[in-house]
């Protein structure tokens, strides 16, 4: 694999809301945090650009509205911010789930800089990261999707279905891969690769 020398690294919505158990459920890939902390400091420690997204969620209820301790990105997110060495960081905020419909423009942002690969990381597998994920593979970026430095939570759907986090992680990654949207690839891979 490789791993180009102005990849970005785009965090999806680390967030302190999403330890919240009681609203979210039961999650997968207990080790994620820990992925996603491994790969952020690859990046950083090799001056690569990194792209903190935060979700400013707009419902009544959730963890991750803005004012809200939720709404924070987690404590070991927060302490890597601004640590990069001389590489370009940015923070988008968002309402839905693409980090390509956030504030500033990630794809003009991307452009400018001359970055055409992508490595996400981050919070919900089969929501925001895929959806970044997929809109990054239509606009013709390189996309790899670091799956086990991501997680998710059980859902029900339609019809009284009901899959597990695992099952949707899976689902996730195999139609990302299968359907030619983005690599999907383990943080050991990816870490040997970009250090």
């Amino acid at each position: 694999m490789e791993i180009a020398e102005n990849a970005a690294l785009v965090v999806v919505d680390v967030q302190k809301g999403f330890d919240e158990a009681g609203f979210w459920g039961t999650r997968n890939n207990p080790e994620a945090d820990d992925n996603i902390a491994s790969v952020l400091d690859v990046w950083q420690a090799t001056g690569r650009p990194v792209v903190f997204v935060r979700h400013d969620s707009a419902g009544a209820r959730s963890p991750l509205r803005p004012g809200q301790e939720g709404n924070e990105f987690k404590e070991y997110v927060e302490q890597r911010r601004g640590k990069g060495d001389t590489g370009a960081e940015l923070l988008i905020t968002k309402t839905v789930n693409s980090a390509f419909y956030g504030t500033p423009d990630l794809d003009a942002w991307l452009k400018d800089a001359g970055i055409s690969q992508i490595v996400l990381v981050g919070i919900q597998t089969n929501m925001c990261v895929e959806t970044t994920a997929r809109m990054g593979g239509n606009l013709g970026y390189d996309v790899l999707v670091v799956f086990d430095a991501t997680y998710t939570f059980d859902l029900e759907g339609p019809f009284g279905w009901r899959r597990s986090a695992d099952e949707l992680a899976q689902a996730s990654a195999v139609s990302l891969h299968g359907g030619g949207f983005a690599r999907v690839v383990t943080a050991e891979e990816v870490v040997g690769a970009a250090g």
